[in-house]
């Protein structure tokens, strides 16, 4: 259900982990708040339609984000509630509002997240900026002639590119010499680990959960995408 709810709420990966912060901070179990966390910047008809819009003769590509998205998305949860332990995860910090009116309470609440996640979105945006810049475009053409290279160096690149995922799929498209295959993985791992994403994780619910978490994650993201895309591409 929480995997679900991420296509009612268009948004991208940003907001995606304050909105988790502030869900286990309300009550919601961790492992619910997470798969909401994953599939929201992924299957958010925003960002269906962005892809549709990027791959207008390859209608698979919309079918297999989403479902590769949420297989994932569901997948992590999933296995948080199974092995997840309640100290790998630190309580998102949160300002009392005690005795104050619920229009005092919300705009304090929403100064206080994004106040508290702008900080990591710009360091992780900066370091995604950096690697743009110095990255070799030599590599990216040597990696597209092989099939499990294009995969795996699509994945890093996701990662590193930190590209909001209501824009994602116009750079996948323009990645000509790669295939469909990778150009899904790349759609996937995105929304759900980078740069910017791994800061604002670290920020949010603590440096050792996203040492677990994005590694974690970033595999899933990888298999799940080239599962789906084994049967629909």
């Amino acid at each position: 259900v929480a995997g679900m709810a991420g296509a009612v709420l268009p948004g991208c990966e940003c907001a995606s982990v304050p909105v988790a912060g502030a869900l286990v901070r309300r009550g919601v179990t961790p492992a619910a708040a997470l798969a909401f966390l994953l599939s929201a910047p992924a299957i958010n008809p925003v960002v269906l339609t962005a892809t549709a819009v990027a791959f207008p003769h390859h209608p698979e590509m919309v079918v297999g984000r989403f479902a590769a998205s949420l297989l994932v998305a569901c997948a992590m949860g999933w296995l948080w509630q199974r092995l997840g332990r309640t100290d790998w995860l630190r309580p998102p910090a949160y300002a009392r509002y005690d005795g104050r009116s619920k229009g005092a309470a919300f705009w304090g609440s929403v100064r206080h997240d994004v106040m508290h996640a702008g900080g990591f979105l710009v360091l992780g945006a900066m370091a995604a900026a950096t690697l743009k810049a110095v990255a070799p475009a030599d590599w990216l053409r040597t990696a597209a002639g092989n099939p499990l290279a294009a995969v795996g160096a699509l994945a890093v690149l996701a990662v590193l590119l930190s590209i909001c995922s209501e824009a994602d799929a116009f750079v996948a498209a323009s990645l000509t010499q790669f295939s469909l295959m990778a150009k899904l993985v790349f759609l996937v791992v995105g929304p759900m680990i980078d740069l910017k994403l791994f800061a604002m994780q670290a920020g949010t619910f603590g440096r050792g959960f996203a040492l677990r978490f994005a590694p974690t994650t970033f595999v899933l993201a990888i298999a799940g995408a080239v599962l789906i895309g084994a049967v629909l591409l």
